[in-house]
């Protein structure tokens, strides 16, 4: 009998003058919108996970400040597989000038709410729409909710 055993992810929202950072990225054969995201390594914390994805994917430092959520989305088109998603906000502090970015990146997007929801059948997933709206409602807990040292 196989062990059930979540992916977990962390993905960012960043927000600037009522717009969204977006990546457009390449996944399973198609170009597809999300927050800079990505996988927990093992050994570091959520906080740093969600650090070095926003570094390597838009090539902006940024820094987490609070967790909008926790979310747990079954893809089982292909595969059968869990994510659970904790979803950081926070701010930037300042740009890496000329970093490559990962090479599924294609382009990064500053959205409105309005067009993030025009763009729907881009979305990688339902939780791209549902942490902006989350983060729009005011949804937002301290990092201390997460164990020491922001695990």
């Amino acid at each position: 009998m196989s062990r059930w055993r979540p992916s977990v992810t962390v993905a960012a929202v960043i927000e600037r003058d009522g717009r969204f950072l977006f990546v457009e990225e390449e996944a399973n054969r198609r170009r597809v919108l999300n927050q800079p995201a990505g996988h927990l390594d093992p050994g570091e914390s959520l906080a740093q996970a969600v650090t070095r994805e926003v570094l390597e994917e838009t090539a902006l430092r940024f820094v987490p400040t609070g967790l909008v959520g926790i979310y747990r989305w079954r893809y089982d088109k292909e595969e059968d597989v869990t994510f659970l998603r904790f979803a950081f906000h926070g701010r930037v502090e300042g740009v890496e000038e000329g970093r490559a970015l990962d090479k599924e990146i294609i382009a990064l997007a500053w959205l409105t709410p309005t067009e993030l929801r025009a763009r729907r059948p881009e979305h990688r997933s339902p939780l791209v729409q549902q942490c902006v709206d989350d983060y729009l409602a005011g949804r937002s807990f301290p990092l201390e909710v997460l164990s020491k040292p922001y695990a």
